[in-house]
């Protein structure tokens, strides 16, 4: 049985090696399915929608109104820190595949019940473009 829910943040990022627009500082307002795959519980449930939330959201709030930057990218962490402006600092470059895997990751990691046997992220960058990885738990 399969469940999923969606979530929705702002986030700017840049891609500093772009040969087009996307080398500017920019932002998204991205939409992310999550979608878990197991055994559906005594009560016919593979996971409350509540509890789904309880486990995503905090993730997504840390991002929302930020700006996602590579750890490399010494120039632009130092304008936001004079702006004092909320940033994340990654070790990767700030595509929607990479921002697809961070997520994937982070909700691996955190307390997924036992009887969640795999897990799908889809990161949509624009209303008609994303990247999305699934992974057996």
């Amino acid at each position: 049985m399969k469940i999923a829910k969606e979530f929705y943040w702002e986030m700017g990022h840049r891609l500093r090696y772009h040969a087009g627009k996307c080398k500017n500082l920019h932002g998204h307002s991205y939409k992310c399915m999550v979608e878990l795959s197991g055994d559906p519980n005594a009560n016919g449930m593979v996971l409350d929608y509540y509890d789904v939330k309880a486990v995503i959201e905090p993730i997504i709030d840390e991002l929302d109104h930020s700006f996602m930057v590579c750890k490399d990218d010494n120039e632009l962490i130092e304008a936001l820190d004079k702006l004092n402006s909320r940033k994340i600092v990654v070790d990767f470059e700030t595509t929607a595949e990479n921002i697809c895997l961070y997520l994937l990751g982070k909700i691996r990691s955190s307390n997924l019940p036992s009887n969640i046997r795999a897990l799908k992220v889809r990161v949509f960058e624009t209303e008609n473009t994303y990247a999305e990885e699934e992974e057996v738990i």
